[in-house]
């Protein structure tokens, strides 16, 4: 079992529904600065003779992309950082030292300072709440309004997330071989 989640980006409203529940269900303080997703925007121009619009397109970039190969586990100098249940990468509050390596080193600037339990905290896909309940979906994928997420098992040839990833084109967030297990799929063709 690895899980993993797809984007569909294209269909983000930004109205940070994913934000809120995340912090509810997963008891994180509130404030601009403690996520853990961030949705990042970028404004595309319409060429003047197509008469289209310029738009705003969303992303949620900044996320734990829960690698294969994550660069923060073995920078930890006290081995917080292990892999979970299907691949997942979690971080033992309890050992973690704030070193800040892991937060240095993310190329996703995916981590931040849980001041409340003293830790490097990041998404961890509700591991620890929803998906430990017996529930199949994360409280970001349950909440949006526009269905931009999908989420699931990638050694499931019959999952959702496998489905879509066989019929879309998609691409990654790969930094050298750490092989991300999220997915940016590209906008169908109109």
């Amino acid at each position: 079992m690895r899980y993993g989640m797809a984007f569909d980006y294209e269909l983000c409203i930004n109205c940070k529904a994913c934000v809120v529940a995340c912090k509810e269900e997963n008891g994180i303080e509130k404030g601009a600065n403690k996520h853990r997703l961030w949705i990042d925007s970028d404004d595309l121009e319409g060429d003047y003779f197509s008469l289209q619009r310029s738009r705003t397109t969303f992303k949620p970039v900044k996320q734990c992309q829960e690698c294969l190969h994550p660069f923060c586990m073995p920078v930890c100098p006290v081995d917080a950082i292990t892999k979970g249940t299907g691949g997942i990468v979690m971080t033992d509050a309890k050992s973690c030292i704030l070193c800040m390596k892991c937060i240095e080193v993310c190329p996703y600037e995916a981590r931040y300072v849980d001041d409340k339990r003293g830790f490097a905290d990041k998404c961890i896909f509700c591991s620890d709440t929803r998906l430990a309940r017996g529930k199949t979906t994360t409280a970001c994928q349950i909440t949006c309004p526009a269905k931009v997420r999908i989420f699931g098992d990638l050694d499931d040839k019959d999952s959702e997330i496998s489905k879509i990833l066989k019929e879309r084109e998609y691409s990654q967030l790969e930094y050298g071989n750490n092989q991300p297990h999220l997915f940016y799929l590209k906008p169908l063709k109109k």
